[in-house]
């Protein structure tokens, strides 16, 4: 089982690492790398298995409510604890219900399942984006037209995809294939990304940041629990579930709070520290998955 988890983790934290380290001495142009791949390669990625006739969309409608749910139920379930300790809402809150399922997710997830598990991570992370950039962006600022959701390439691939699956719209091979390989510089892409975020850890604010490294995990697991027995969740799908309950925050909270002016360096701070937790709290996860065989581990014979 050690050797399960380390397959799916090292290649994870390896290309993670190789960005930071780049990041040390070359100081990239990550946000001109980060749109590249939202406005290209996620897009490319997200139609192409979307459109893929060899994946049934309405076999994942449980697996996007369990996921609605987990995010969703993350900001309702620590909104009093959040009250409690006399947090910003609006700077706590949202790193913990939107987390890291692109850069982080569809790597874990896919490395660990194999690529039967992409359609899977594919969904989760649609989920996350379209809340996180409506319901995420309304707590941050309620006059943000949700329109602009139809201006970004993810939702107009997300869209374009769903409409040839349902409509069992077939592609020719060679254009899916093309599809295919721009799509998959996405994952080692996030990786990169992520890594050389990492390089602007702030510690000063280091209490906040350990504090939602664990309710973070926490918070999506004790809520993917019930969502798995309800909906009746099993094999590949419970199983992305659990690792998708149990990601960090995502790096698009920091660049959104950026954006809006909204405690910055605390969001950062809860970001980067709950990315470095995931070197313990992912391990756990994969263990119990792998030790109840709820799935079976990728390359495993």
């Amino acid at each position: 089982m050690i050797a399960q988890i380390l397959a799916t983790l090292l290649p994870v934290f390896l290309i993670a690492g190789c960005g930071t380290l780049y990041g040390r001495y070359r100081s990239p142009d990550i946000r001109g790398l980060n749109t590249l791949n939202m406005e290209l390669f996620v897009p490319m990625l997200i139609f192409a298995v979307l459109a893929d006739q060899k994946a049934p969309l309405q076999d994942y409608a449980s697996l996007a409510l369990a996921a609605v749910v987990v995010v969703l139920g993350s900001g309702l379930v620590l909104w009093p604890l959040a009250r409690w300790l006399r947090l910003d809402l609006k700077t706590f809150l949202p790193p913990m219900m939107f987390n890291n399922s692109g850069n982080m997710g569809i790597p874990l997830i896919v490395l660990a399942f194999g690529d039967q598990a992409l359609p899977a991570a594919v969904v989760l992370f649609i989920i996350e984006m379209l809340l996180h950039f409506s319901v995420g962006l309304y707590m941050l600022s309620p006059h943000t037209p949700l329109w602009r959701l139809l201006r970004m390439p993810i939702v107009l691939a997300s869209l374009a995809g769903l409409a040839f699956n349902l409509g069992g719209i077939p592609l020719p091979s060679w254009l899916l294939e093309a599809l295919d390989m721009l799509g998959g510089v996405c994952i080692p892409l996030m990786l990169f990304a992520l890594g050389v975020r990492m390089l602007d850890i702030d510690f000063s604010d280091w209490k906040i940041g350990v504090l939602g490294a664990v309710l973070c995990p926490l918070s999506g697991l004790v809520l993917a629990a019930p969502m798995i027995i309800w909906l009746d969740l099993s094999g590949l799908q419970a199983a992305s579930l659990w690792v998708f309950a149990a990601l960090p925050p995502a790096v698009l909270n920091y660049l959104v709070a950026e954006q809006y002016r909204q405690e910055p360096h605390k969001v950062a701070s809860l970001v980067l520290i709950g990315n470095l937790g995931s070197l313990v709290v992912m391990p756990l996860v994969l263990g119990l998955i792998f030790s109840y065989q709820l799935v079976t581990p990728a390359g495993a014979g």
